[in-house]
């Protein structure tokens, strides 16, 4: 596997929560999720953003409302439900526990590697 790969692979697996997290503030359009995301150095795009979308609707965690627009076609707003609040406060739970483990893991072999042994 090369680097890009396992990039990709990592981004994957935190793109839900942050979608989640986005989606908490309140209404919001698919397209301001993508820039923010792409803003945040996420490299999403629209053909991997809505079968998520999709999924977390279909799983309960957010539903979606059509709004007029003065500029074009109605445009869908995403919301999370109660289910789908609970579930990102459990998913940030675990985000910290994983951020702190593997803060603990590179700050061992730092100082491991500080002292002129290498890790086994």
């Amino acid at each position: 596997m090369n680097i890009e790969n396992a990039q990709v692979q990592m981004r994957k697996g935190i793109l839900e929560f942050c979608i989640l997290h986005i989606i908490s503030r309140g209404e919001v359009y698919a397209s301001d999720m993508l820039d923010e995301l792409t803003s945040a150095r996420m490299m999403v795009v629209e053909g991997t953003l809505y079968p998520l979308l999709t999924r977390l609707k279909n799983s309960g965690w957010l539903e979606y409302k059509w709004v007029e627009s003065s500029s074009g076609p109605p445009r869908k707003y995403y919301v999370l439900t109660e289910e789908g609040k609970v579930f990102m406060e459990a998913m940030e739970t675990t985000w910290f526990d994983l951020a702190d483990s593997v803060s603990y893991v590179i700050k061992r072999t730092e100082e491991i590697r500080s002292k002129g042994v290498q890790p086994s």
